[in-house]
Order: structure tokens, then sequence, then C-alpha cells
């Protein structure tokens, strides 16, 4: 867990009512999101095309819903797109 994070530019501490944490660069509150899984869901991402990195490691797809969520988490969604 992180004690404090940088969001809109400050420094905040972290408000429990409402947790916060960035995702790819923007910071965003979780809406009940507990963990990667459910957050993928609430944005309604296909599963098999994104790569997630979560506080600079790399997430295995198997591992999503287990990968809880804290206040100050830094999440990145990678879309993962072919063509030619």
């Amino acid at each position: 867990m992180h004690d404090n994070f940088i969001c809109s530019g400050g420094i905040r501490p972290p408000d429990f009512a409402a947790m916060k944490i960035l995702l790819n660069g923007e910071c965003v509150d979780t809406r009940q999101a507990k963990t990667i899984a459910e957050l993928i869901d609430r944005y309604q991402l296909p599963p098999q095309s994104i790569l997630v990195e979560h506080n600079g490691l790399a997430v295995h797809r198997h591992e999503w819903s287990e990968r809880p969520l804290s206040q100050g988490d830094r999440i990145e969604f990678i879309r993962v797109v072919a063509g030619g």
C-alpha cells in the first residue's frame, strides 16, 4: 500500500472512502473494483488483447483475479493490436 501518491499534480493523502489509483497515468476512483480483473471488467476491456502492468511489474492473466488493488497503485493497460 502506498501512503501518498501524486494525483492531479499534487501529493494527496489516502482517502479510504474512495480508493484512488493511477490508471494509464490518470487519477481514477476504482469504484469498488477490488482486483485487476474487476477493473478490467469495469472498463469492458477484452482480456485476450491487453497486457497489464501493476506498480511496474507485468501481471499474467491468470493472476488478475487474485491481484488486489490498493490506494495509490499504478496500473497500465496496454492494448495489443495486430495488423499490417
